[in-house]
């Protein structure tokens, strides 16, 4: 293979890992811990909590810290495994980009 079309295929590659990960970005990820509720987008920007406060007692503010914590990871979680699902096959070899 000649250096152009290696050239070439890896600036194709390039935008495809562009586009995969603008994709990433723009999707919103759900993380849950009992009645706590976090959306999170792809570039780990928190955008919504939700708690279920019928089924809490007011007394629990710690325990509740715990929970959204615990939702917050789940969904920043999730977003680094959608990253590696779509973007390993990228960086398979190339270590350090992600």
């Amino acid at each position: 293979m000649n250096m152009q079309a290696m050239l070439q295929k890896a600036q194709k590659m390039q935008k495809e890992m562009m586009k995969t990960q603008e994709e990433i970005n723009n999707k919103v990820f759900e993380g849950k811990s009992s009645f706590v509720n976090v959306k999170v987008k792809g570039t780990k920007e928190i955008v919504e909590v939700n708690i279920d406060s019928e089924e809490m007692d007011k007394d629990d503010i710690e325990m509740l810290q715990d929970i959204i914590v615990v939702a917050i990871n789940d969904a920043l979680s999730k977003v680094d495994k959608e990253t590696e699902e779509k973007l390993g096959k990228y960086t398979q070899g190339m270590p350090g980009l992600f």
